[in-house]
């Protein structure tokens, strides 16, 4: 069904004050209303084109069917839609629904045959959600894992990075050995690629692993170049060539604010150490 308007549940909540309603009839059986109705639908437009539709709902007597009358009421509801549309402000986000004959309250049939626009004046706009019962959405920020450094988990002297992968939660951080770089840029040295292949084949061996790639560089006061983020895309863009859904894989690059050792390094073990790229799990 086309997004007509509109009927949820707390529409009969309103206040009094809050909600104003117009009611077309119909005669028996039809569901378009007859020539004096549709002038006063038609005045009610002109009127009205200030004021916003919250929901038209849809009656019938009970003479027929129940499902002749659940579709009666239905198409009665589409055609005071048609007539409003454009030219008075309606929501969008509620669905059409039509009551056919199970809400007809009065013994008089004329007045149960019919449609009834429920809606808001100008001098209510401010507190739309609040008279609809809407509350706000507060966003929320996504709950980092708790990040949980590699030597703490403890691995197996000799452990592959597929046996970390196995014994590690959501958090842990592993370094990626034997990944290195050429001096100055992103381009992983040819000796890696046993290390990168590792990589790729755990990834396929493990589909519901993401993971986020972080690069870190050494020596310098600061990542000019951005170097240890290009170096985490690069690590990325690897893995997504042979395969790797791009949105398991994740990138960061903290340059030099998180070093092992302080800059400047004493010695090249210590810049080896601070120039490393790591994987932290965030989906197992």
């Amino acid at each position: 069904m086309q997004k007509y308007l509109i009927f949820i549940g707390f529409l009969f909540g309103f206040s009094l004050q809050a909600q104003v309603q117009f009611v077309v009839f119909f005669e028996s059986g039809k569901f378009e209303s007859n020539p004096k109705e549709t002038q006063k639908l038609q005045q009610w437009i002109q009127t009205h084109r200030e004021v916003k539709i919250l929901a038209i709902q849809g009656y019938t007597d009970e003479d027929g069917s129940t499902g002749f009358n659940d579709t009666l009421s239905r198409k009665r509801v589409e055609f005071v839609f048609q007539q409003v549309q454009g030219k008075v402000a309606t929501r969008e986000d509620y669905k059409a629904h039509s009551f056919g004959e199970n809400f007809a309250q009065s013994k008089d049939k004329a007045t149960n045959r019919r449609a009834t626009i429920v809606y808001i004046e100008p001098k209510d706009f401010e507190r739309e959600n609040q008279i609809l019962g809407i509350q706000p959405i507060v966003p929320t920020q996504p709950i980092e894992p708790q990040v949980i450094e590699e030597e703490a988990m403890r691995f197996p002297e000799n452990a592959t990075l597929e046996d970390k992968i196995k014994l590690a939660r959501v958090g842990t951080l592993i370094r990626l050995r034997d990944i290195n770089f050429h001096q100055n840029t992103f381009a992983v040295m040819p000796s890696s690629k046993n290390a990168v292949d590792e990589l790729v084949n755990i990834m396929y061996n493990y589909p519901k692993l993401c993971i986020e790639i972080q690069g870190h560089i050494c020596c310098v006061s600061k990542d000019y170049k951005n170097l240890s983020l290009e170096r985490a895309r690069q690590i990325k863009r690897i893995l997504v060539s042979e395969g790797v859904d791009p949105n398991r894989v994740s990138v960061k690059g903290f340059g030099v604010t998180k070093p092992k050792f302080p800059i400047p390094e004493k010695t090249p073990e210590e810049a080896a150490q601070n120039r490393r790229v790591e994987l932290l799990i965030t989906k197992k």
